[in-house]
């Protein structure tokens, strides 16, 4: 059995799954539908049910941080975030500085609606622009154009401390001109969060059935390198391997789930990672949002729930914390997993040959090399396979 001295923090994460539009790249949970079809009150009445039924894993644990992610949260009324940010609150044991954002589409921005986000118990917004070239959002199958993408930055601005803007790159028929005029117009809104990620063509998406033609991979590492030296200058660091932000601007949430954290996740398709003193589980509730809030009334929302091997701990602790430019706290990785640093003694060994990863007495962070093969260093971490 493991032998965790102390359970780590816990955020929570509630999924709402629906979309205007699915994108043709997108691999999420996400579901197609017209806001006045949304059974808006039905499914928030199920997320308060499971949550209920869920409270005795976690109870009396203090949260530091809710997200609200989709889908697009933001086609949900601030009415309706205001009640589930109630309903939250009212049932667990909320930090004082608690975190809590609230991802939003530009598509779904009307002028005030933000404000009442903020209003509603919103204390970060969350904007998932992905680009401001009219002809690349089209590409993207995104529902908004780049005005409307500014204007919802500008609005977010006025009405939070702190927010993000997502952006993408590698898209398809972009240039390294192109990108560089994404950066710069996400900088010149002064965003105290950027994220940018690199497209990636996932299975089971149109993407994948109907590939565009996207840049080749010399000239993405130069987009990606172009992105960092744009950035620096604006006083956004890159702490992991798509965030950069201000200081004090990072994002606690994320920054659980990549120091192996806990969450707690509720809604549609949502996913769990539990500790307890002698094990770590992993959960997922039902997708199909029909189905979930169907079970979830009737106190059944789980459809997995397992506990994770032993053997499987050290590579899904490392496929988070070298993510971080930083690396980790040698000590995070025993507290974390329950596990002796004897575990991963061979696989770090072989990092550092290899020019991967570097440590000392304190710390593990991988190595400029090891930052941009990224893929390469966690495998090194995978459980060994007998024959």
């Amino acid at each position: 059995m493991l032998q965790l001295a102390a359970l780590p923090p816990l955020s929570v994460y509630v999924h709402l799954p629906w979309c205007l539009k699915k994108c043709p790249y997108c691999d999420f949970n996400s579901h197609e539908m017209r806001p006045d079809q949304m059974p808006e009150q039905r499914y928030l009445d199920a997320v308060r049910a499971d949550l209920d039924a869920a409270l005795p894993l976690v109870w009396g644990r203090p949260v530091h941080s809710i997200f609200i992610g989709g889908g697009t949260p933001s086609l949900f009324s601030p009415q309706g975030i205001a009640s589930l940010v109630s309903d939250l609150r009212a049932r667990l044991k909320l930090v004082a500085d608690a975190e809590i954002t609230l991802e939003a589409n530009p598509g779904t921005f009307e002028k005030d609606r933000f404000r009442a986000y903020r209003d509603a118990g919103i204390t970060r917004l969350s904007i998932g622009v992905q680009s401001f070239n009219d002809q690349h959002l089209k590409a993207l199958g995104r529902v908004h154009d780049s005005a409307q993408a500014i204007a919802a930055a500008e609005e977010a601005a006025q009405c939070f401390d702190t927010f993000n803007l997502d952006l993408m790159y590698a898209l398809p028929g972009q240039s390294l001109p192109q990108l560089e005029q994404d950066v710069a117009q996400a900088l010149a809104l002064m965003p105290p969060h950027l994220s940018i990620y690199h497209l990636t063509i996932e299975p089971n998406t149109m993407f994948a059935k109907f590939p565009p033609q996207v840049p080749p991979e010399d000239t993405a590492y130069a987009m990606l390198d172009r992105i960092t030296e744009m950035t620096q200058p604006a006083g956004l660091e890159r702490y992991e391997v798509s965030a950069f932000a201000r200081p004090q601007h990072r994002c606690w949430h994320n920054l659980n789930y990549w120091e192996f954290g806990d969450y707690l996740g509720i809604g549609a398709g949502a996913h769990s990672k539990l500790s307890f003193p002698h094990r770590v589980v992993r959960q997922v509730r039902n997708r199909d949002p029909r189905l979930y809030m169907d079970n979830a009334l009737a106190g059944d929302a789980v459809a997995q729930d397992e506990e994770v091997g032993r053997a499987d701990l050290p590579f899904e602790f490392m496929l988070n914390a070298l993510r971080l430019k930083d690396g980790f706290a040698l000590p995070l990785f025993t507290e974390r997993t329950g596990l002796p640093l004897s575990a991963i003694e061979p696989a770090l060994r072989e990092g550092e040959a290899k020019g991967l990863l570097q440590r000392d007495l304190a710390r593990v962070r991988p190595t400029p090399r090891g930052f941009d093969f990224l893929s390469d260093l966690q495998s090194l971490f995978l459980p060994a396979t007998g024959n």
